[in-house]
């Protein structure tokens, strides 16, 4: 592409067009709204979830919209009527009904100050003026409390829509059962004829404003489990009453006619979306519309690259405050997408973070008086607009080289610098330490700093390339390994050769090489596998002062670290837990070392019962 900034690239005026990298969805959308389909879109979120549902609504076939009206019932009070008309007439006929009760209410005022002057007039000539006055004001209150309150009875409109309006679209996350699915107002005054009337008091929800659109609610789960049951009664019917929410309020008597509520829903969230939603309510979304999965990225080509151009276009041109990129600027958002992605040949579809640093790039265009944004405002943006996560592992690194929690010099038995990741776009320095002691009973590894299910799991997984290094019989000891620091868990396995590393050293009184950090995870046969996180973790490791890092050989194209520590650490890919320990334990004895490490390659034949041997060769 070429251009001179990004105020030359063209923009689709169509939202489905704008939406970038999620090819599936967009067709899903797209016939979607040609049948008047459900869908579900799961994934991390800025990934496109609301913009879809926006575009869902500009697709759907046009219709001719309504107004939705409550009249007074004068057989039952508490039950409201509903009447649906043409959008636009509404407004006219509440104007129209509130005209005339003006007039019947003028003209009765009118009759009773004629009334009120005639008694007047002949109180005075009869000179029973006092007994005059009081027969006034008996006739002012009989008067105003037989006749009836003409504007109270106007009805009321709660659904309006303009007459060439497109499909709705209403946005219902986060709302509480009345505003999703309508509400009766509290009447503070319910007697002595100052009450409200019951069908003035009807507010329309969410579901009945979507009325022939879309009805969009993200974090579906978070919903609770008796709106979903509504939501999905609403759904099987096309309509659905309204009544009060709460048991105190005065509106739990009023229960309206079913109002019509023909919406399209839209249903997001993350991944354990599903595991809070009412099933009856998935079922009836996966049996009439689609379920859809978000991807969180997409191939680094120069299609895809052209994409991510447009998107930076989009996002300066919907800010309206920041200058356009030039092509440097450019550059470095592109270069941050693929960061980003944490995957070789792909860029991140988390575009809201990437939109953030787009905007703050262009406040530091603006706030310097450029006229285009430049790769330096990109620079300095990354700096400033760093996530918390970011920025508390920074103030935990430098907490831990103040209290030597952290040693980057030296060798030192049994303790090694592993790598976690923070958030989605922090690492830091994961301190593990081994210590073997005798056992009391059967010998265990017994792992500390709130491993989760994987972690835990890993941890067994290590045991089997101990028992093989070792060749000593580890049921007469204990293991005990430490994770420092960890005071919100450990996730995965990616720590699998740091533990092994630990272990092996600290039960053959080998030190390892503290300026040294390591990441991966480990197969039961020795084999280091591909982890997650790769260039935060190497980025850590720099900030910390550790100068060489380990990671598996299949995550090496993923590693994009930024310039300024590229001077600082040295990678080392490995495929097997034998290089790992090659590089990060120094022995004595390197002979027997070597023979040892030779030990975890080879498949050991195990001795078959006679029995079983018998029976295989027959």
């Amino acid at each position: 592409m070429r251009f001179d900034t990004t105020a030359d690239i063209i923009i689709p005026p169509s939202l489905i067009d704008q939406v970038i990298g999620q090819e599936h969805a967009v067709e899903v959308i797209k016939k979607a709204a040609t049948q008047r389909r459900h869908v579900m879109m799961i994934g991390s979120p800025g990934t496109g979830k609301s913009m879809l549902a926006k575009a869902m609504a500009e697709l759907l076939p046009k219709e001719e919209m309504q107004d939705i009206l409550t009249y007074p019932n004068a057989e039952d009070n508490n039950n409201p009527i509903i009447r649906v008309v043409p959008a636009g007439r509404g407004k006219e006929i509440v104007a129209a009904h509130r005209t005339e009760a003006r007039k019947r209410v003028s003209s009765r005022n009118t009759m009773l100050m004629v009334i009120i002057l005639g008694v007047i007039v002949f109180a005075i000539f009869s000179g029973q003026l006092i007994m005059g006055l009081l027969v006034v004001l008996m006739l002012f209150f009989v008067f105003k409390s037989m006749m009836p309150r003409d504007e109270a009875m106007v009805p009321k409109l709660i659904v309006s829509n303009k007459p060439d309006s497109k499909a709705p679209f209403v946005d219902g996350t986060g709302t509480h059962a009345g505003a999703l699915l309508g509400d009766v107002r509290h009447d503070p005054f319910q007697s002595g004829g100052l009450e409200t009337p019951s069908h003035d008091r009807v507010e329309a929800g969410a579901i009945h404003r979507a009325h022939k659109g879309v009805l969009f609610i993200d974090e579906i789960n978070t919903l609770e489990l008796p709106s979903q049951q509504s939501l999905l009664t609403a759904l099987q019917e096309g309509e659905f009453p309204i009544t009060g929410q709460s048991e105190r309020s005065s509106g739990a008597m009023v229960r309206t006619e079913n109002v019509p509520c023909r919406f399209i829903m839209i249903a997001a969230g993350n991944l354990d979306a599903m595991q809070g939603m009412h099933p009856a309510l998935r079922s009836r979304i996966r049996g009439y519309g689609y379920e859809v999965y978000m991807g969180e990225t997409m191939d680094d080509t120069m299609q895809n690259r052209a994409r991510l151009v447009r998107f930076i276009a989009q996002e300066v041109q919907n800010d309206a405050k920041i200058p356009h990129f030039d092509p440097s600027a450019v550059s470095e958002i592109l270069r941050e997408a693929r960061r980003r992605s944490g995957r070789k040949g792909h860029l991140t579809l988390k575009l809201r973070d990437l939109g953030g640093l787009v905007r703050v790039a262009g406040d530091l265009a603006r706030q310097a008086g450029d006229s285009a944004t430049t790769m330096k405002h990109v620079v300095d943006a990354k700096q400033i607009a760093r996530s918390v996560e970011d920025q508390i592992s920074d103030e935990y690194i430098r907490r831990t080289r103040d209290y030597d929690l952290t040693i980057v010099e030296g060798n030192l038995v049994g303790r090694v610098n592993g790598l976690a990741v923070v958030g989605n776009d922090a690492g830091s320095v994961l301190p593990i330490t081994a210590e073997v002691t005798p056992s009391q009973g059967a010998g265990a590894v017994i792992a500390t700093g709130l491993l989760k299910e994987i972690a835990q799991e890993s941890i067994k997984n290590v045991s089997a390339l101990i028992k093989k290094f070792s060749g000593t019989d580890i049921r007469k000891v204990d293991i005990h390994v430490q994770f420092i620091g960890t005071y919100n868990g450990v996730e995965g396995d990616s720590a699998s050769i740091t533990v092994a590393t630990a272990v092996i050293s600290a039960l053959e009184n080998i030190p390892v090489r503290q300026a040294v950090a390591m990441t991966g995870s480990l197969s039961v046969r020795g084999d280091v596998l591909p982890i997650g996180g790769v260039t935060y973790k190497i980025e850590a490791a720099a900030k910390a002062g550790i100068h060489t890092v380990i990671i598996p050989q299949s995550n090496l194209d993923d590693v994009l670290i930024e310039e300024r520590y590229k001077q600082m650490v040295t990678i080392l890919p490995v495929t097997r837990i034998e290089e790992v320990l090659r590089y990060a334990l120094v022995p004595e004895d390197t002979e027997a070392f070597e023979k040892k490490l030779s030990m975890i390659g080879k498949h050991m034949e195990i001795p078959k019962m006679p029995a079983v041997a018998e029976a295989t060769e027959a």
